[in-house]
């Protein structure tokens, strides 16, 4: 693994010096999960890597992932990272998935949540995994795909 993270670091910092856009980056490989994480750190072009609601941010990661694919010539799960906006956006997802779930259970009902992209669903399914009182589902195709947490009878 320790070479292709070398070749993924060689595409990132190719990759953003075509965009001639400063930037600081690391990589890294999580063997349980099998996934590489790039972290940027951009300074002032922080925001404009990130894009509204994070689509810039998704766009560089698919570009990444498909760099990679053709140097190494197979596919990998690639994360990036820019300014810890993926911690971020996970911890006010964990806190959107409890506050959800307690109104689920106070008011009997399921409650929808519109809007996620993918891993944003993702997230929230495994933040209430373990709660035993509520259950997540997924209904829906394409970008009408929405999550629904329901009390468990």
């Amino acid at each position: 693994m320790k070479e292709k993270t070398e070749i993924l670091k060689e595409v990132v910092n190719e990759l953003f010096s075509l965009m001639a856009t400063d930037v600081k980056s690391s990589v890294s490989f999580n063997e349980g999960d099998e996934i590489f994480t790039v972290d940027i750190d951009a300074g002032d072009a922080t925001g404009l890597l990130i894009g509204k609601r994070g689509e810039t941010l998704l766009s560089i990661q698919n570009v990444l992932s498909v760099l990679f694919k053709q140097k190494t010539g197979e596919w990998s799960k690639i994360v990036v990272n820019v300014g810890d906006y993926r911690q971020k956006e996970e911890e006010y997802l964990k806190g959107l998935a409890t506050t959800t779930a307690q109104r689920a259970i106070e008011t009997g009902a399921a409650q929808n949540l519109y809007n996620l992209k993918a891993w944003q669903r993702r997230i929230v399914h495994m933040a209430l995994a373990d709660n035993k009182d509520v259950e997540t589902t997924s209904e829906g195709e394409g970008e009408e795909r929405f999550l629904i947490i329901s009390p468990k009878k």
